[in-house]
């Protein structure tokens, strides 16, 4: 017979996320160089992808439309911290409070990274002469890209820490893929993005997922199982 599960999570092998945060780092960064130096090709081909994709989204309305619903409301930063906040709660119930404070803790790095990159970089949003959407401060990282990134891959996270069966993680991995991805498109299709802010906000996002994982798994794992109770049993 095996024995009862309990509620504390698994604990995967910190070595593959720490892989991916190098990966992910190293085109995150020469991406920033590439956009604060205003390299040229890059930028051209920013230009042309815009200029492209707003003119579909001024002879499309109604996909304008469905596109401002999604990434106002579905798809929007607070929405997304706001289902942060729900695992979050869930983690407090189930006692895994080291869990918890990780998970908080890495979408208020992610928001401060964000606005700091922001700031930093300053760079203007794409003008248009007939826009069909509007929105303000610095254009580079994607704030939208960036926390859909960061919160879709910390409750995938979660799935696989909590052993999630086929069928759930499937379902999970299909809507966390076309969350990321459609409302990095969105931006683009609205005129309030150069692609590369999406590209930047993907990879930062990514790169805020895995050190995330990287940092619980090396460090408050053993508390966390202290505090919440023993080990997932090992089925002989």
């Amino acid at each position: 017979m095996h024995p009862a599960p309990t509620d504390s999570p698994t604990r995967p092998s910190g070595h593959r996320p720490a892989l991916a945060a190098v990966l992910l780092g190293v085109p995150a960064l020469l991406l920033l160089l590439l956009v604060e130096l205003e390299w040229g090709p890059l930028i051209a081909l920013d230009e042309d992808i815009a200029r492209t994709t707003h003119r579909w989204a001024v002879a499309d309305p109604g996909a304008t439309r469905v596109s401002r619903v999604l990434t106002d409301w579905v798809w929007d930063p607070w929405t997304m911290r706001a289902l942060c906040a729900v695992a979050v709660l869930w983690l407090v119930g189930r006692g895994a409070r080291w869990l918890a404070l990780w998970l908080a803790g890495a979408c208020l790095v992610a928001s401060a990274v964000q606005q700091a990159l922001k700031a930093a970089v300053d760079r203007p949003r794409p003008v248009w002469p007939d826009p069909v959407d509007s929105a303000h401060f610095a254009a580079f990282p994607s704030g939208h890209a960036m926390t859909a990134a960061v919160v879709c891959g910390l409750l995938l996270w979660l799935l696989r820490l909590y052993g999630a069966g086929p069928a759930l993680w499937r379902a999970a991995l299909a809507l966390a893929a076309l969350s990321v991805a459609g409302v990095g498109l969105t931006r683009v299709w609205l005129g309030v993005h150069w692609p590369t802010d999406v590209i930047g906000g993907w990879l930062l996002g990514a790169l805020v997922v895995t050190l995330t994982i990287t940092t619980y798994t090396r460090g408050p794992a053993q508390r966390d199982t202290n505090d919440d109770g023993p080990t997932p049993p090992v089925h002989p």
